[in-house]
């Protein structure tokens, strides 16, 4: 008897602690192996106390004498990390929807509870953390029950840290999710929703069985591709990997066929067997589409080859990051990647330091524009210095529907911050006296940068923001240049709103007068839409006291003491280049500049 379900929640909710509980009073971690979020197994998972890549578990359960069998994913709760999500949900047939008792329900619930509805999936509300003082189970279960279309008395009530009303949600599972359906003797079909890279062992892939039953020694077809492989293992995540014999119908385990490349094994493709094999594919995943771009450098030039190898191996583990190689004038040889939003771009960032040993600097983040020319000629731009001259006739940029869930006293301040950013008010909905909705439709570019901080600050820390694609939108957007003694420096460009060009252009060249050293010229830092102007900062030049001999005397004897250095300074712009020193790149890339998360890094 099969159950396979998974849990979902806003961040900080507790879903890595209640599979700690399940864990543990499943019995399949021993009690001197276990530890606190025990299937957070990266080292930034555990620092940072959140959940990155979603992880899956065997576990045996008792209902009234009858064994089952549960599969439980543990997946992320951040807004970066939606397709993880997705991807377990595909894996399932019911799924726990998690809610603090002390925050209620926040953006990313009500984002999960519907990806999880799309999926016709059973939904068992939960709340948990009912041991703290703070909680208000009685006022959280009407907020849940109203969502969810049930009664307040059906919300189970746990606390995962104590293991209160868990075994009771084990038995819940049990009897509300529904076992996986599948044709026993039908030729083998797998959805594969995750495959990660063994140093020792190649590509581990993580599937799903539908139909039919999996061997070890088999040989199997990928699908999409038409490469054949033989299984060399096949088993179960019980938490560690245990060999088994083999995978049948609505089962989750994994199959190693000794491939070193994790493209051979894509996400969302269907395995079946070489021999007597299915012909139709399983349904796939949506390709997940990078949503920010940066560009990344090497502090030091020759670590360019490391960089590249470090990007590699970690596209193994993670589908979602997209790298092409690209040079600046400034900065160098680098990488621009793709993101699906800051977490990840500043995750990813992390991991290439703390892994690979590397010093990187980073370019303010950016998202897809697409250009059309007058003469009718598209153009996509993800870099500042790809945005074409001439005459543009459009320029389109990519928007978001975003959801804010925040209490209601903080509506205006919320209002007023959005229609700073270009928001549009989409809708507006209290899920309880207290509690309020707000759905915007907000340009993608305004979000990256430092919205959720400003809204984070606004609202004390109270509001909680989801967002997702939904088209593009014809915007006046124009590119803003840095020129330094009249030289365009590219890592400084940005492509702005025309209201917020010249904003940008001050406060990027006051920034810079800061951080670049005197030279013994003046050195103009300008800010620049196409031929035009819009603010200009000067670096005054270091003078010699060329005076300091003259004790009294003629006051044309100073004048013409002066003039001669005026005319020697002047001599020496014409030949004198300004070099930007590393740190004020990092100083200036860094700091308000890319949403904010990186303040005070180097």
């Amino acid at each position: 008897m099969i159950r396979n379900f998974c849990i979902i929640a806003h961040i900080d909710h507790g879903k890595s602690t209640l599979a700690d509980r399940m864990l543990q009073l499943t019995g399949v971690v021993d009690a001197r192996a276990m530890r606190a979020q025990y299937l957070d197994r990266m080292d930034i998972e555990r620092e940072r106390g959140i959940t990155i890549k979603a992880q899956n578990v065997r576990l045996p359960w008792q209902v009234d004498g009858q064994d089952h069998v549960l599969h439980m994913i543990d997946t992320p709760g951040h807004v970066d990390f939606t397709y993880e999500v997705s991807r377990a949900l595909e894996a399932c047939e019911g799924t726990v929807l998690l809610v603090d008792a002390a925050q209620g329900i926040e953006a990313q619930t009500l984002a999960n509870l519907y990806l999880a509805m799309e999926n016709d999936l059973t939904i068992i509300p939960v709340l948990n953390k009912i041991d703290l003082p703070a909680a208000d189970p009685d006022k959280y279960a009407k907020e849940l029950a109203h969502i969810v279309g049930c009664e307040p008395e059906e919300v189970l009530r746990v606390s995962a840290k104590t293991g209160l009303g868990v075994g009771a949600l084990l038995d819940e599972v049990v009897k509300r999710v529904p076992a996986p359906v599948g044709d026993a003797d039908a030729p083998p079909r797998a959805m594969i929703f995750d495959s990660v890279y063994d140093t020792y062992r190649g590509v581990v892939t993580y599937i799903r069985v539908v139909d039919g039953k999996i061997t070890p020694r088999q040989r199997i077809r990928m699908m999409s591709t038409n490469a054949t492989h033989e299984l060399l293992e096949v088993g179960i995540i019980s938490p560690e990997p245990k060999p088994s014999v083999g995978l049948g119908v609505g089962e989750v385990g994994y199959l190693i066929t000794g491939v070193k490349d994790v493209r051979q094994s894509k996400v969302g493709d269907t395995v079946t067997a070489e021999k007597n094999g299915a012909t139709q594919p399983l349904a796939g995943y949506r390709e997940p589409r990078p949503m920010v771009y940066s560009g990344l450098y090497p502090v030091d030039g020759s670590d360019y080859p490391i960089l590249r190898e470090a990007l590699e191996k970690l596209q193994l583990n993670d589908a979602a990051l997209t790298f092409e190689p690209e040079t600046s004038a400034a900065l160098g040889f680098g990488f621009r990647c793709g993101f699906l939003g800051l977490l990840h771009l500043e995750i990813t960032r992390d991991r290439l330091e703390r892994e690979f040993g590397l010093d990187l600097i980073s370019t303010a983040p950016n998202v897809v524009y697409r250009v059309v020319m007058d003469d009718g000629t598209e153009h996509v731009v993800t870099n500042p210095s790809d945005w074409p001259d001439g005459k543009r006739a459009e320029v389109y940029e990519p928007v978001t529907r975003c959801t804010i869930i925040a209490p209601s006293e903080y509506i205006g301040a919320i209002m007023e911050l959005c229609q700073a950013k270009r928001g549009q008010l989409g809708g507006m909905d209290y899920l309880s006296e207290d509690r309020v909705e707000l759905r915007y439709t907000m340009p993608l570019g305004e979000i990256i940068f430092d919205f959720f901080d400003a809204l984070k600050s606004r609202t004390r820390g109270y509001a909680s923001l989801d967002y997702e694609e939904s088209g593009e939108q014809d915007a006046e957007l124009v590119k803003v240049d840095i020129l330094l003694q009249g030289e365009p420096v590219d890592a400084f460009s940005a492509i702005v709103h025309k209201d917020y060009a010249y904003a940008y252009g001050t406060r990027m060249a006051s920034k810079l007068r800061e951080l670049i050293p005197r030279q013994q010229f003046e050195v103009p830092i300008q800010a620049a839409v196409g031929a035009r102007v819009i603010a200009r900062e000067t670096i005054r030049a270091i003078r010699k006291d060329v005076l300091a001999k003259c004790y009294g005397g003629d006051i044309t004897r100073k004048r013409k003491l002066l003039e001669k250095q005026k005319e020697g300074k002047k001599r020496m712009k014409m030949v004198g280049r300004v070099e930007v020193p590393q740190e004020a790149f990092v100083a200036a890339l860094s700091t308000d500049d890319s949403g904010g998360k990186d303040k005070g890094k180097k």
